[in-house]
Parts: structure tokens; sequence; C-alpha cells
């Protein structure tokens, strides 16, 4: 280990930064060459990895271990490190990682062999007949993990195959994430150029992982070691204002006094901490506040037995200090995406110190340390050992987090290797997650800026493509509307889901990789035609058949004058019979009819472009069954229950509301546009006087021209 790794490490230590102790690597070089114990006792080198493992899971198989090491010592054997220690000292580092994060031994055992398959003799048939089927699982996981160059851009499709083969285990990750740990702090002995390109590709992949897993404890540290090589300066400023501090009194000491005796008063037994911040995120304070005092290093701890003395610590402190109510979240009733549960607050005592304060039960403090690491086994049925297999020969683990599952999920729906990959990488750069509350009160965790459209595929899949709108907090909402941490979501959903499809203005919207896959999966098995926005709405391009005589083609009540073989109905006006339509010739030979006083027309002729003309089969009705599509605008005085007043009329007349868009009010007055889907033509009238009848509303148009209507 360097001596900058050496000195970052102890440091962290007296912080109480990392929880990974390395008092025992250096001892791993001196007792790992001094080769394996005699059979049946436990080797030196993994003394200490055992005691720790007993401390987390007392009645730990340690045989297994030991055997795990003495064909890992004697395979590795000979081999060295760049730093010139017995590589041995490599895979003991992981596993004490490990250990410390209270891992099951399966997964140590795995750990302690995780490169003899890829740098020895040792092949994967040989640690299944000797270890069994799941440490082989991990162990090829893992193996797997090596041949993958996060970095390089023509790497998407093997990362692509490593998360089908490693994604159904998350311990595989988990060991990787250790093994990326002790690398970094080690990569003193790399050049400059090296250690910056592992640096960064750490921070883009493997940092996010360890988030996404909830492994604070790792992830924290690697923060730190990427922070000293890619922003040395910004480093060694944090690491100045930290150790200015660390020969003072820490004024957060005293602070924790008092809410020890507050809680012990209150009869609540609690152990109070002060819990030092790490030099990231001791930066990231010091950009958002400017100059930092000792209460802005570290936040007070609070572990308690039950998840309702949380709340009892919390009531205690916000009656006896004085609460910073901006700062509190709850994440106990509503857990973060990666299982990290605990009560955030800030509270004011007398003199106006404010110190943050975490609250949280130890079970709650383990997860949020080691996230999934701390979960053990999860294929190993209640008293006793091996695995169960999902359909499809799956395996089903009940610890993935939901993220997790959802990448899964992308990468199947994704051909494109190199889309998935951008899509990953979108979402690793997501550093935090809001809450919103759905209607049925449920909730949904998205990333920040998420819309209603990312919002309506969390929850609904590939069936959120028959999303019409949301009610936001009760209001009535675009879909593109950006959602923030607390908002009540209610997505209202078309009748008729087969007709219904989303519009290439919902891409604009979508911020997460879900959504954005799974709308254009869905543009391009429907390609839309350029002459208005929505010109090839759901239901709207239909092949179509000879007219009488086998002559032209027709498609809802429309012939055309040339022999076109597609005939489309423009969504920028929404012509309907009988009104006075032209057509014009686009693409592929189809013809995209319009209203003659649609502005679309005016622009084609203007650039030269021949109309087609024209006309309707019934120009009355419309063929019995038609499937019209009418977007309409109601003008109207703002004033309470308006919206809900009006699609209450729409819905009377027995239409269907395909999207709906509320422009913001302006001198009292606002504008409301609807799509809608007309069962026949001669619908359309009905409606309109229906709209004009709701009180407050004084006009009903269609865009590009007014209607013709009279109040009946």
């Amino acid at each position: 280990m360097s001596a900058e790794a050496t000195e970052h490490t102890a440091l962290g230590r007296r912080r109480g930064l990392p929880r990974i102790d390395l008092r025992n690597i250096r001892r791993f070089s001196r007792t790992a060459v001094l080769g394996p114990a005699s059979r049946g006792r436990l080797p030196d080198a993994i003394e200490h990895i055992a005691k720790v493992h007993r401390a987390h899971h007392p009645g730990a198989d340690l045989d297994v271990l030991r055997q795990a090491y003495v064909l890992a010592e004697s395979s590795h054997r000979g081999q060295m490190r760049k730093s010139g220690e017995p590589y041995i000292t490599h895979p003991l580092a992981v596993t004490l990682i490990l250990a410390e994060l209270g891992a099951e031994t399966t997964t140590l055992t795995a750990s302690l062999l995780h490169d003899t398959v890829e740098d020895t003799e040792v092949t994967l048939d040989q640690v299944g007949e000797q270890f069994g089927e799941e440490v082989r699982y991990l162990v090829d996981g893992v193996t797997k993990l090596e041949k993958v160059d996060y970095g390089a851009a023509a790497e998407p499709e093997t990362f692509r195959k490593m998360l089908v083969a490693t994604g159904n285990d998350v311990r595989v990750m988990s060991i990787k994430l250790a093994d990326r740990l002790h690398n970094m702090r080690t990569l003193g002995v790399m050049r400059p150029e090296k250690q910056a390109r592992i640096a960064k590709v750490t921070r883009d992949v493997l940092i996010p992982l360890a988030e996404r897993l909830g492994v604070q404890a790792l992830k924290t540290e690697l923060e730190d070691l990427v922070f000293a090589i890619l922003h040395p300066e910004e480093y060694e400023e944090a690491r100045a204002l930290v150790l200015a501090h660390a020969g003072r009194p820490d004024p957060l000491a005293g602070f924790a006094d008092e809410v020890r005796a507050v809680l012990q008063e209150a009869g609540i037994t609690a152990e109070v901490t002060v819990r030092p911040r790490h030099f990231v995120s001791v930066h990231r304070v010091r950009v958002k506040r400017g100059d930092l005092t000792g209460f802005d290093l570290g936040r007070l701890l609070v572990l308690v037995g039950e998840d309702a003395d949380c709340y009892a610590t919390l009531g205690e402190l916000h009656t006896c200090f004085t609460p910073v109510i901006s700062e509190f979240k709850d994440f106990v009733a509503v857990p973060k995406f990666n299982l990290y549960q605990s009560l955030h607050t800030a509270i004011a005592g007398p003199d106006g110190r404010i110190a943050e304060v975490l609250i949280r039960t130890h079970q709650m403090h383990r997860v949020a340390e080691a996230g999934v690491v701390a979960l053990g086994n999860p294929y190993a049925p209640a008293g006793g050992d091996g695995g169960t297999d999902a359909p499809d020969g799956e395996r089903a683990d009940p610890t993935r987090p939901g993220w997790l599952s959802r990448l899964l999920d992308w990468q199947r729906a994704t051909p494109d290797p190199d889309a998935f990959w951008s899509s990953l990488r979108d979402d690793l750069a997501q550093d935090r997650e809001i809450t919103v509350f759905r209607a049925d009160g449920g909730t949904l965790g998205l990333p920040a800026g998420a819309s209603c459209v990312d919002a309506a595929y969390a929850e609904h899949g590939e069936a959120a493509h028959a999303c019409v709108g949301a009610r936001v907090n009760g209001r009535l909402a675009g879909l593109g509307t950006v959602l923030h941490d607390g908002d009540t979501l209610q997505l209202l959903m078309a009748r008729d889901a087969a007709a219904s499809g989303p519009s290439p203005e919902w891409l604009d919207h979508a911020r997460t990789p879900a959504a954005r896959i799974a709308i254009s999966r869905w543009l391009a098995a429907h390609p839309v035609v350029p002459e208005g926005p929505a010109a090839n709405a759901p239901g709207r391009d239909r092949p179509t058949a000879p007219g009488p005589g086998g002559g032209a083609p027709r498609e809802a009540g429309v012939v055309t004058d040339t022999a076109a073989t597609t005939v489309r109905l423009a969504g920028c006006c929404t012509p309907v019979p009988p009104d006075a339509v032209t057509g014009f010739t686009v693409r592929g030979g189809a013809v995209t009819v319009h209203r003659r006083g649609c502005p679309v027309v005016a622009r084609m002729r203007a650039t030269g472009r021949v109309p087609v003309g024209v006309h309707w089969r019934d120009p009355d009705h419309g063929p019995a069954g038609g499937d019209y599509r009418v977007t309409v605008r109601a003008e109207a005085f703002s004033r309470p229950h308006l919206l809900a007043d009006i699609t209450e009329a729409i819905a009377a007349e027995g239409v269907a509301v395909i999207s709906a868009a509320v422009e913001p009010p302006h001198e009292q007055r606002v504008r409301h546009t609807y799509t809608v889907q007309l069962p026949d033509a001669d619908r359309l009238q009905n409606l309109i006087r229906a709209m004009r009848r709701v009180p407050g509303v004084y006009d009903v148009t269609r865009p590009g021209r007014p209607v013709a209507a009279h109040q009946p």
C-alpha cells in the first residue's frame, strides 16, 4: 500500500469514515508466504477474517474458508502483485472487506477464490466439485466481470452480457466492488495516467453501482480515493480542513451528550455517536455553505431498538430542541431505492447551533452500511442450504433492488447494445431519487427531474402507452410535468388501450431509460408522418383496400383521386366528415388528409407541393363504427372545478379523452385542449355544444379555424 493511501486510511479511521479494518493487510504478506497450516488448523492468514466473520455469524462453518484459502494460496503461489507483495494478499484483503460488511460464508469463500479461474490453472469444474454450485456460480460471475473494460466505448455488448450473467446474483457485484476498493487502495504503484483512467471508470460505473446496492461503506471510501486522484487540489483543501479541526474539541460531542440526556430522561434506550463526514461530503458541504464550522463536519447518529423508537426519538428531539423542518425526511416509512432506511432531521440548540441527526435501528444501520451484503444468502431456504430457481432458469433473488430488476428488463427490451449502454450510463449518473405517492397508496421511486411520463412507465411498464394524462397533487397536469419529492400522482389511462400510444414529444419529457426505451420501441413500430405533430397517431395509419370497382383505396371513409396505398388523417387538424378536405402525397406513396383551413396546407402549397383531390365517401356520417380523433379547444373563465366539469361533459357524450393539455391562466382566462376519440363523426357537433354549456366556457373551437356551431 502506498504511503498516501496509508495516510488517507488512517485519517479516515480516526474520523470513522470507512468501516473497513486495514490493520491486518500487511500481516497477510508475512503470513501468506509461510504457506497454509496443517490440515484442520485455521491458517494464520485468515485467522482475523474468521474472527470478524464469526462476530457477524456466530455459527459460521470456518472449515470451508480454510479449504478455500488452501486452494487459493497454492494456486497463486509464486505470483506477485505490482506492489511487490504476494498475490494471495489481494483475495485475502478483498475477503476481509466483505467479512467486515457482514457477508455470509458462501460470499467469503467465493471471494477467496475469485481470481483463481482467471489467473491460475484452477477450473470452474474444480471449484464446483469442491465447494458446490453456489460458489462456482459466484466465481464464474466475477471472472466474467474481470474481462469487462468498463471505460471502453467498444465494450457495451460485453458489459451487457456481463449484466445478464451476474445481475441475477447481487453477491457477484459485491465481490467486484470489494475487489475494486482494494485495487484503488494500492493504485499508487500505477502510472498517473492509468490511475486517472481507473479512477474515472470507478466514478462513472462502480461507485453508482455501490450506491444502488446500498453498500455505503464501500461507496464512501471509493469516493474519497477517486476524489484524491481526479481532484487533488480540492481533496487537499478538504483534508486540510478536517485536519485543522482534528486537534480541537469536537462541538458535536457536546451536542451528543445533550441528546443522550434527553433520550435517557424520556426512557428511550439509544446509542448516540458522532458520525464524521468523509472528504467528498466535506467538500460538497463546503461548496454549498461556504465557510464551515465543527458542526458541519459530521452528523449525530442515533441507534435505537425498534421502528417505533425512531419516531419516539424524533418526537423528543423536536420537542426539546428547535427543529429545522425543511431538513426532515422520512426514509423509514418510505425506504430509498437501495434499501436505505433512516429518519433525517436537523435540530438547533438554545445558542442557535444546528446539528444534523440520523435516527435508525441497529438493523437499519447494518443495511445502511452494507446494503445487500448485510442481507445474507438470498438463495438459502430457512433452516437449510441450497438455492431456488425461478421460472425460465433465472435465479429469483428476493434481495434484488428494484433498479437492478429494471436494468435487466431494459437490456432484454433493447436490441441495440449502444442504446442500452447509453441508458445505463444515464441511469447511473442520477445521484438523487424522489419519492412519489400513487393514488392507490403505494409509492414510486424516480430520479430527480422525472416527469409524469417516467412515472407512467415505472408503474405500468409498456401498458403506459395508454396513459392520456395525470393529476398531480389533485390537479390535472400534462404528462410532461416534472414531479417533485412528496408529490401525489394519479395516472389517467385510456379506456381503449389498443387505440392509444405515445407521441414523439414524450421522448422530450422522458428522463428514465425504462421510459425512453419503451417509447422508442413503440415509435419504431409506428412510424410518424412529418406533416403534422400527431399525423400517425395510434389507430390512424392503416393499410387500405381497393375502393368500389377495384379503384382507389379507402380509409376511414376517404376515397382519393390517385392510386394511393395508404390514406392517413392528419393529426394536426384531425379532419372528420363533413369537413372540406385536401390531401398531399407523402413518402411511400401514402396520402395525408388535412382540413382545407389547416395551416399545414398553406405551408405545403407555399413550398410547391401539389394537393391531391380527396373526398368523404359518406359526407354526412362517414362509415359505421368510424374511428375519428378530433382536437377541440375550450376557452373559459378560470374558476374552481372547471376541469372536472368539462371532462364530465365530454364523458357524458360517450366520447373518450385521448389526451388533454391545460395552459396556465392568463387574465383570469384559461385554455383547455383535448384530443378525443369519436365513435362516429356526427357526435362532434353534439360534443361541442355540450362543452359550451359548461358554466364559464365562452367558446369551443377546433385548432386551425373556428367551428361553425351554434348554441342550442
